[in-house]
């Protein structure tokens, strides 16, 4: 067996070509070899701070070190945010500033829908099917049709607790200017209160394998070392690559005749997500879904908190002064849409746990909304003392943001008891009380 190191060499060798010819020299590539070697950068990277988090796990609190895990793999979705968020702002009230707005508020939303309609439901199928060569303990076989659960770990309370504090508050947004500053308040705030309770947790160690493993044995001083450096230099490849390597996705895309808003809400997030989506990945074919999982609902959080909140800094930055960024009426809808998808999400999880059904029911829904979304196609709904109602183009998303608050609706009504369980264990974990609570919950389940 080769030795750990070996690995670790090997992932960042991945990240050499790019940061040689691009970064270093400034070689002015072709789309495709920008595509190719950027992607192949953004693998490694994701591999170096899969075990860079691990190894963290040794010194601070597994929920911190997975928040900083979730703010770092989602870096590049704040890269890209911020920069139209910064254009729309040069020349308020002109059509390129009324774009790169729209544009800032569409890059958001779709990350945050790929993340729940693609991320948490690909990968708990992908945890199911692993589950019968790892072994994962957290998958429990079922009776019935597609029964199967993938079983979350019940500190994730908290976790859900503010996601769906963020997600009831996001309904709220559209209503007002745009996204201002008593928004970025309440948001950018309760992430924050969020990482506090994050660094009080209990230090649990669960024990490691492979290059983690070896790491954790180093002197406490070198092990936070080498766990700084793998964090520093991962983030700066993340951010170095993801952008090039998602535009380089736009102009493949425009090229074949893609319209450019569909490559930025779409391809773009979709490229940005693929560090987390690659590190929770690892982690699963590890053997350790809950973590995996734990890591995928902190950056939902911090991208449904700071990502919204922090727009309207940028934008006011570099509008010179303050000014909430605007939001026209089909932004408005996106956003309503993200949060009614991230409601139905939270009904899910609610019971520390997402089957097969659940997850194909995220997938599919998300499918769904972005065929209807991308091709402008009708969508007729039988609405009680209206009769059937047509929803088409924007107006979709209203459509498809009333099917996911009637199922989560649904959901939450049925599951009250786990709801009013999770939101007591919640708060005990955010005022500092790990010590009880935890029966409770699972008689309660």
């Amino acid at each position: 067996m080769s030795h750990p190191l070996v690995a670790v060499f090997g992932a960042a060798l991945l990240t050499i070509p790019w940061l040689g010819l691009h970064t270093v020299f400034g070689a002015d590539l072709q789309t495709g070899v920008t595509v190719a070697l950027s992607g192949i950068a953004v693998l490694g990277a994701s591999f170096l701070l899969a075990w860079g988090a691990e190894t963290a796990e040794a010194d601070v609190p597994r929920a911190f070190a997975l928040a900083i895990l979730a703010v770092l793999a989602v870096a590049p979705e704040y890269a890209v945010d911020a920069l139209y968020a910064w254009e729309a702002g040069i020349n308020p009230g002109s059509p390129e500033s009324a774009e790169a707005a729209s544009l800032a508020v569409a890059n958001m939303t779709g990350a945050n829908r790929i993340l729940i309609g693609i991320g948490w439901s690909a990968i708990a199928l992908f945890t199911v099917v692993r589950a019968r060569k790892t072994g994962d303990e957290a998958v429990e076989s079922r009776p019935g049709f597609l029964a199967d659960v993938v079983r979350l770990d019940r500190g994730i309370s908290t976790e859900i607790l503010f996601l769906f504090l963020a997600t009831m508050f996001a309904f709220f947004v559209p209503l007002g200017a745009g996204i201002g500053a008593f928004d970025m308040f309440v948001l950018v705030g309760l992430y924050v209160v969020y990482i506090l309770a994050a660094l009080n947790a209990p230090h649990e160690h669960e024990e490691q394998i492979g290059v983690p493993a070896y790491l954790q044995s180093y002197p406490r001083m070198k092990r936070i070392a080498t766990t700084l450096t793998l964090f520093i230099f991962s983030g700066i490849v993340i951010l170095v690559a993801v952008e090039p390597f998602a535009h380089g996705l736009e102009e493949l895309g425009t090229s074949v005749g893609i319209p450019p808003f569909l490559m930025i809400q779409w391809v773009a997030p979709l490229a940005s997500e693929s560090p987390e989506l690659i590190v929770v990945a690892y982690l699963v074919n590890k053997a350790r879904s809950t973590a995996g999982f734990n890591a995928l609902i902190s950056s939902k959080l911090n991208q449904w908190t700071l990502l919204i909140g922090t727009l309207v800094l940028v934008y006011s930055l570099s509008l010179g002064s303050y000014g909430p960024l605007p939001l026209d009426n089909h932004q408005a809808g996106e956003l309503w849409l993200t949060a009614a998808q991230s409601y139905f999400a939270i009904a899910i999880l609610i019971t520390f746990s997402i089957s097969v059904r659940e997850a194909l029911a995220l997938l599919g829904l998300f499918f769904a909304q972005f065929i209807y979304s991308v091709t402008g196609m009708a969508l007729t709904l039988p609405i009680p003392g209206l009769g059937a109602v047509t929803f088409d183009g924007a107006t979709s998303l209203i459509g498809f943001s009333v099917i996911y608050l009637v199922v989560g609706t649904a959901l939450f009504v049925a599951r009250r008891k786990e709801l009013m369980a999770v939101a007591r264990l919640s708060i005990r974990r955010v005022r500092g009380d790990y010590t009880t609570g935890e029966t409770t919950v699972a008689a309660e389940d």
